[in-house]
């Protein structure tokens, strides 16, 4: 079977990667030059919006997934009306705007921080009265790892953010004091089996995943999040691997957003678990059954942003896999990871100690 991915990022790499040992074969799409996927399977260089080149792309193989939210939607339905799409366009849609996510949610009755839209400069005013201070305010269209975002602290700043984010379309989300940060990856079949990975908690530093470690040994919210996931697959008909990320609040779990994809938190899973969720969103689209989610001893993943630290010391230390995403290095930019791999938490611990202690050196 021929698979198309929209998106030639690392996770159309690692998708491709976990495809071939179940004889399925690989194209991406992407309109930008030198993608790292192109080092693992063949890349079609056009716009989203040129019509032949994706009806051709379209032609070439035989279902097509998403490897990130911000495909455009007219291409994806484009595509979905001659070949099967997976997640369909009714998923895609509803994370591209983030006002219509949090409604979903509301709808699903999964519970969100409040919110509110914001199109005027006096709506922020407004916004105030009803959420309080502080707020996140958010645009509501792409946007990712902390970008897009602002955090109004007090009135006085409000040109700032309207200089800053002013004339598109943006929401205001209630600050949030949560406990912690943690999120629910599963996957979905065609024939509607649901499998659920492990709740992850995960450390974010200036608004980029830092670490994510799996709860493997339980954890109190896991029926909640995998109760709020499973809805949320059910309305959305979905196909593919799917994460949810969640605050925690004392007892409470409330949706931040959802990524219709196999998503950074879930990077673990590659040696971490039975069955990773790239391999289980490839099973899922072309109609392989699933593997087992079950992680397979304590693990954690953490992400190489920026440069690459010393990869022979941290190569050196067991238990460490080393991913590097083959892109050039850049502020801010996520270019490989990590995962820490042991038998027991005190172990990992120490393991995870002795990999940042490479890679963030004092």
């Amino acid at each position: 079977m021929k698979v198309g991915i929209l998106g030639g990022g690392q996770l159309a790499r690692m998708l491709a990667i976990a495809g071939y040992p179940h004889g399925l074969t690989f194209t991406a799409f992407d309109p930008a030059k030198g993608v790292c996927a192109g080092d693992v399977c063949p890349v079609v260089e056009a716009d989203y919006g040129d019509d032949a080149a994706l009806k051709h792309f379209g032609e070439q193989v035989d279902v097509v997934t998403f490897e990130f939210e911000n495909v455009a939607i007219e291409s994806a339905q484009a595509l979905e009306q001659t070949v099967p799409l997976y997640p369909s366009t009714k998923a895609l849609a509803a994370t591209q705007d983030r006002l219509v996510e949090k409604s979903l949610f509301r709808d699903l009755g999964i519970k969100t921080p409040g919110f509110q839209a914001i199109d005027t400069r006096d709506d922020v005013q407004a916004a105030i009265d009803a959420l309080g201070l502080p707020l996140v305010i958010k645009t509501r269209r792409f946007g990712y790892d902390g970008k897009g975002q602002f955090v109004l602290r007090t009135t006085e700043q409000i040109d700032e953010l309207w200089n800053e984010l002013g004339g598109q379309a943006l929401i205001a989300e209630a600050f949030v004091p949560f406990d912690r940060e943690v999120s629910i990856i599963a996957v979905r079949s065609q024939q509607g089996d649901v499998r659920f990975y492990p709740l992850t908690q995960n450390e974010h530093r200036s608004g980029i995943l830092h670490l994510s470690r799996p709860l493997v040994n339980g954890d109190s919210r896991t029926a909640q999040a995998q109760e709020f996931i499973s809805t949320l697959l059910n309305k959305l008909d979905y196909v593919g691997t799917i994460a949810l990320e969640l605050f925690q609040v004392g007892d409470e779990l409330l949706a931040n957003e959802f990524a219709p994809r196999v998503h950074n938190s879930g990077h673990w899973t590659i040696e971490g678990a039975e069955t990773s969720q790239f391999e289980n969103h490839v099973r899922a689209v072309a109609g392989i059954p699933l593997g087992d989610t079950r992680a397979i001893e304590h693990s954690a993943m953490i992400n190489i942003i920026g440069d690459f630290p010393d990869r022979q010391a941290i190569q050196a230390i067991d238990g460490a896999h080393f991913h590097d995403y083959g892109k050039a290095p850049r502020a801010g930019r996520k270019i490989g990871h990590v995962t820490v791999t042991a038998p027991d938490a005190v172990t990992l611990d120490q393991r995870i100690a002795a990999v940042t202690g490479v890679m963030f050196p004092a």
